[in-house]
């Protein structure tokens, strides 16, 4: 019996910029269509729906869709000039959050350089804690997702502790990626197995030995053993599914089809 069932995440849209001049609809029809269970939107993704709630649980359940979660990032959080703005784009994201009972997953502490690092990771930590504290009012869980984009300022197994040591006194869980683990000079396994306690939602995408995207299947990252060990662990949140290598040009649909596919052949969610 399945435990948890298989999201997409939008970033396939999302990483094409300009090049992207569609809507929220299309990228809802395309997620459906390629047979997933849910979607994970981001704050850069969502559009008029941010404001339309409402609106957006009618398209969901229209493709008989379900929301995984919400995911807000702005500029890394760990520039104090910026917190004023960072807090009114997570009272947005809260908002709206509300409306569905989903977690509101933070992306990882990030700067142009890590120059200063404590002191920028410190901030991001203030940051994470008073997003944390907003949410708990309206009962909302808050998961941590580091990254290895943008000069990211947690890569490796002892910034990783220290991050996750930093902000589950506060209430935050995890949210890890198995792509961005990897690129980070990590063990994916020894990663989720060391902060299991903490793990409320987990995003899957591959890379190369080189740490360059592949589609899901061509990399490194070990599909079989992970999806085993959430099982084995019962595991009962979203498992969801991104797609950051070239495949996605030039059609993401085809992209996030392929990977729901190769899914499908190992687990039943």
């Amino acid at each position: 019996m399945a435990l948890f069932q298989i999201g997409c995440q939008t970033y396939s849209w999302e990483m094409l910029g300009a090049e992207w001049q569609g809507t929220a609809d299309q990228i809802l029809d395309a997620v459906a269509s390629a047979g997933y269970a849910g979607v994970e939107f981001s704050n850069q993704m969502i559009g008029p729906y941010l404001a339309k709630p409402d609106l957006f649980a009618q398209a969901l359940a229209q493709r008989g869709l379900a929301f995984a979660a919400f995911a807000y990032a702005r500029a890394g959080f760990s520039d104090p000039s910026q917190e004023v703005e960072d807090l009114a784009g997570a009272d947005e994201a809260l908002q709206f959050v509300s409306h569905f009972g989903i977690p509101l997953c933070l992306g990882g502490p990030s700067s142009p350089d890590r120059s200063n690092r404590e002191t920028k990771l410190a901030q991001a930590v203030r940051f994470y804690g008073e997003v944390a504290r907003r949410a708990q009012a309206r009962d909302i869980s808050v998961l941590i997702h580091p990254h290895s984009h943008y000069t990211s300022l947690v890569l490796t197994a002892e910034e990783y502790d220290q991050l996750l040591g930093a902000v589950a006194p506060l209430g935050i869980g995890f949210n890890p990626d198995t792509g961005h683990i990897l690129r980070g000079g990590q063990n994916v396994m020894d990663c989720l197995k060391r902060h299991r306690s903490l793990i409320r939602h987990v995003h899957i995408k591959d890379v190369d030995a080189k740490g360059n995207w592949t589609p899901l299947g061509q990399g490194i990252t070990p599909l079989a053993e992970l999806l085993a060990w959430l099982e084995n662990e019962g595991y009962s949140g979203w498992v969801v599914i991104e797609e950051e290598s070239g495949a996605v040009r030039p059609e993401p649909s085809a992209a996030i089809a392929a990977n729901r596919r190769t899914l499908r052949a190992l687990y039943v969610g």
